[in-house]
C-alpha cells in the first residue's frame, strides 16, 4: 500500500509588490513512504537547470568520474540491477588476494600501439630435405579506447603505405579476470611470401626468393584457467588494469580449437627450382580443424612493485586433428600444437608501457613430411589511465 503525505509550501509574501506571482517562486517538497522507508523527492520549477529529472544520475556518473559503485549515485531500478549483477560478477570472477594484486584505481586506458608480425612454414621431408618460407614482415598501427572490460580500437595496415599489395587481414579479442582468459583471432594472408630454403636448390644456400602463391586463413579459440588466481593476475601483464605487487606464477588448463586453411602452389617456379623439389607433389591444400586440451604455466616476476612487470607462459597443446580433405587417406590424426606469450610492462602513475610477444606453432603430419607452421607477434604499446 502506497502512502504519500505531501507539504507544500508556497513562498510568495516577499515578492507580492513586485508583481512576480506565487506560482514562479513555489518550492515543492514532497515525501514518499512505502513499507516504511522514506525518500525525498526535491523539485525545482526548472527541472533542466538541475540536471534533466529521470538521467540525473548520468550526470552523477559523469561527475564521480564513473566511480560505478559511489553512494551518490542515484540509480533507477534497472541501471541498480545491472549494477549489482556486474558487482557480483567481479566479486565471483575477479577477486584477488590483496597482498599480491590490486586494482590501478582508473576505469579508462587509452593507449597506441605497433605490431609487427610474420609467419612460418617449414616442411621437412623423409629424405632429410627441408623446405623454408615465411611471410614478409607486416607492420600494424593502431589506437584503442577501454572502459573497465569494454574495448574500442582500430589498426592501419602501415605495409599498404609503402605500395605493398598483399592481401591480408587480422581480428583479435581477448577478455581476461582473475579466474580465467579468452581469446579469439582470425587472419588471413594471400600473396607476400618469401622462400628461403627450397630443397637442395642452389646447395641448399639460404634464398630470397619472393613467392605469391600461397594462401593462409586461420581462426583460433583459446579459453583456459588460472589455478593459483588469487595470488597470480595475467590482466597485469597484458590488460594493465591490475598491478602485481608480489611475484607469483599458475598452473594453466583450458581448451584451444584451431580452424586452419593453408594452400600453397608451386607450380609457378622456375623450371630449375621445381627441379629441386624435395617431393613430387608440386600442391599442398592443408584443411584441419583442431580440438585439443592445453596445460601450461604462467608466471609474473615482480622486479619492482607497481613499475616492472616480466610475464611468461608458456601453453603446449594436445587433441584430435581432423582434416576435410579427399585426397588423404588418413583424416583424423593427433593433433600437437604450442603457444607461448611474453611480456615486459613499466608503470609510471597513470602511464604505462609494454613490450609484449606472442607464438604460436602448429604441427601437421603428411604420408612423407612433417609440416610445421607459426604465427609470431610483437607489439609496443604506450598508453594512460583517467
Amino acid at each position: 500500500m502506497l502512502s504519500i503525505s505531501a507539504l507544500l509550501r508556497v513562498y510568495a509574501s516577499d515578492h507580492a509588490d513586485s508583481g512576480v506571482s506565487s506560482a514562479d517562486s513555489t518550492y515543492t517538497q514532497v515525501t514518499v513512504t512505502r513499507n516504511d522507508s522514506i525518500t525525498d523527492i526535491e523539485a525545482w520549477k526548472n527541472p533542466e537547470e538541475s540536471g534533466g529529472g529521470r538521467l540525473e544520475w548520468v550526470n552523477q556518473l559523469v561527475a564521480s568520474g564513473f566511480h560505478i559503485n559511489d553512494p551518490s549515485i542515484k540509480y533507477p531500478k534497472f541501471a541498480r540491477w545491472l549494477l549489482n549483477v556486474y558487482n557480483w560478477g567481479d566479486k565471483t570472477f575477479n577477486s584477488y588476494d590483496s597482498d599480491y594484486v590490486v586494482g590501478v584505481g582508473k576505469n579508462w586506458k587509452a593507449k597506441s600501439k605497433n605490431d609487427t608480425w610474420m609467419r612460418t612454414y617449414v616442411m621437412h621431408f623423409d629424405d632429410n630435405s627441408l623446405m623454408h618460407i615465411s611471410s614478409k614482415v607486416y607492420e600494424d598501427m593502431g589506437f584503442d579506447v577501454s572502459f573497465m572490460a569494454a574495448n574500442l580500437g582500430y589498426t592501419f595496415n602501415v605495409n599498404s603505405w609503402m605500395g605493398d599489395n598483399t592481401s591480408r587481414h587480422r581480428f583479435d579479442f581477448s577478455f581476461t579476470c582473475s579466474l580465467f582468459s579468452a581469446s579469439f583471432s582470425k587472419q588471413s594472408v594471400k600473396g607476400g611470401a618469401i622462400i628461403r630454403k627450397f630443397g637442395d636448390y642452389k646447395e641448399g644456400s639460404h634464398l630470397s626468393y619472393d613467392f605469391s602463391d600461397i594462401d593462409v586463413d586461420d581462426t583460433n579459440l583459446d579459453i583456459y584457467y588460472f589455478f593459483n588466481h588469487k595470488k597470480y593476475s595475467q590482466a597485469a601483464a597484458y590488460c594493465y588494469s591490475k598491478y602485481q605487487l608480489r611475484s607469483a606464477g599458475s598452473w594453466v588448463i583450458g581448451f584451444n580449437y584451431l580452424r586452419q586453411r593453408l594452400y600453397m602452389d608451386f607450380n609457378g617456379l622456375p623450371a630449375d627450382m621445381l627441379a629441386a623439389l624435395p617431393a613430387i607433389q608440386r600442391q599442398y591444400d592443408f584443411n584441419y580443424k583442431d580440438y585439443n586440451v592445453l596445460c601450461g604455466y604462467a608466471h609474473n616476476w615482480v622486479l619492482k612493485p607497481r613499475v616492472w612487470l616480466i610475464n611468461l607462459t608458456v601453453m603446449p597443446s594436445v587433441g584430435y586433428k581432423h582434416t576435410s580433405q579427399s585426397s588423404r587417406s588418413i583424416r583424423d590424426m593427433l593433433s600437437t600444437n604450442i603457444e607461448a606469450l611474453g611480456a615486459v610492462v613499466y608503470n609510471h602513475k597513470w602511464l604505462f608501457a609494454s613490450l609484449t610477444g606472442r607464438f604460436n606453432g602448429y604441427i601437421n603430419f603428411g604420408k612423407s613430411y612433417t609440416f610445421f607452421n607459426s604465427t609470431q607477434i610483437m607489439t609496443a604499446s604506450v598508453g594512460v589511465r583517467f
